[in-house]
């Protein structure tokens, strides 16, 4: 993998690059669609890529493991083959839904014993066998196994988390270097930085991370329910040591105002499931704000989901019949929605890269966070 920076922004931190894989390039800053069980819900692959022009999505190392399975996906030439898509994929290592499964698993030097969701299965990740398991996942770029710590987190709890995080990818980039891809492309180790909301922990981390020196890196931990002014403040602290000839991965982030505040700070990649989640539910984002297409207000309301034309590749479909679905209870309302919040991220880190290059991107940042943030 290789990453080529093109452009700093003169009044942020803000980057324009670009990230070469062995399954296509993609334009950073960048949005990742969450496909965790290797689909984005609701979503078709084709629309995913023609539609949405999405240049990554992500898998789940932990769901996929347990379903379908990594031996069918395997046998299958890896995930790019079983779901049909031939753009870059990366994969969470399963640290988070560990990390979720809190009354679940145990969490032990060796490694952590969890319980499945799905029947009750016990399973042993090791930071090895999260190698080995998406070394058969197949993703272009790949997690080391981590643990996230919760918020609000304890000080000794979260330092000792972080040695012991930093100890796993010691043991992750061992694994990884002494195998090799299964399917006949390159596959790159992220390190993740932890230390939860302290200065001192998260600045050690990334220090640590650092000095691995692996193709790129990715920061964990945030998202998880602290202040989004204490995300951004490790976010910076951690970007002031992180290199900046690699990019930056930011995960679990966020709303649209998450992602232009922290691609000012200079990071170049995010996933989220809040666009298609909450699509579901019928929350849909906008260049000019947030709807709840739910609301009586769109009864009659004929226009376009979004007034800007550039956003989006179908304008027709109005508020007042994507209401209706969700009172009919349509599917067709879902993914219709899923889409229109998907390409509408995607359309927010493309502008954000122009007015990049364009040299304006702090003026055009402080504009847009006002407004996706307004109730409409």
């Amino acid at each position: 993998m290789d990453f080529d920076l093109l452009k700093s922004d003169p009044g942020s931190n803000a980057r324009a690059g670009v990230l070469k894989t062995d399954h296509g390039e993609i334009e950073t800053p960048i949005f990742m669609p969450v496909g965790t069980a290797g689909t984005v819900k609701a979503v078709h692959q084709h629309e995913i890529d023609e539609d949405i022009n999405a240049q990554i999505i992500l898998g789940n190392t932990y769901h996929l493991y347990l379903r379908p399975k990594t031996e069918i996906l395997k046998a299958a030439g890896g995930l790019h083959k079983f779901m049909n898509w031939n753009k870059p994929i990366l994969t969470d290592s399963g640290g988070f839904q560990v990390y979720s499964l809190s009354g679940r698993r145990k969490i032990k030097e060796e490694g952590v014993k969890f319980q499945s969701h799905i029947d009750g299965s016990y399973h042993l990740f090791t930071p090895e066998f999260a190698m080995d398991i998406q070394r058969e996942i197949g993703a272009d770029i790949i997690m080391a196994f981590d643990e996230c710590t919760p918020y609000p987190c304890d000080y000794k709890y979260a330092k000792r988390s972080m040695y012991m995080t930093h100890r796993w990818l010691k043991r992750c980039c061992e694994r990884f270097d002494t195998t090799d891809p299964l399917y006949g492309y390159n596959q790159t180790l992220f390190p993740i930085v932890q230390g939860s909301t302290y200065k001192d922990l998260r600045l050690q981390s990334a220090e640590a991370i650092a000095s691995f020196n692996r193709e790129g890196n990715a920061i964990g931990g945030l998202s998880v329910g602290e202040p989004a002014e204490e995300m951004y403040a490790m976010t910076e602290v951690v970007c002031s040591v992180l290199p900046t000839d690699k990019p930056r991965y930011l995960m679990g982030v966020g709303t649209p105002a998450n992602i232009l505040e922290n691609i000012a700070l200079g990071i170049d990649m995010f996933d989220c499931v809040m666009p298609t989640r909450n699509a579901r539910n019928g929350m849909l984002f906008t260049s000019e704000g947030i709807i709840n297409i739910k609301n009586k207000k769109w009864e009659k309301d004929f226009s376009p989901l979004d007034a800007n034309s550039d956003c989006y590749v179908d304008q027709s479909y109005s508020k007042a019949y994507v209401r209706h679905l969700f009172q009919s209870k349509e599917i067709l309302g879902k993914q219709i929605a899923s889409i229109h919040n998907l390409a509408f991220y995607l359309w927010l880190v493309t502008e954000a890269r122009k007015h990049i290059i364009a040299g304006d991107f702090a003026d055009w940042k402080k504009i847009m966070v006002k407004k996706v943030q307004v109730r409409l």
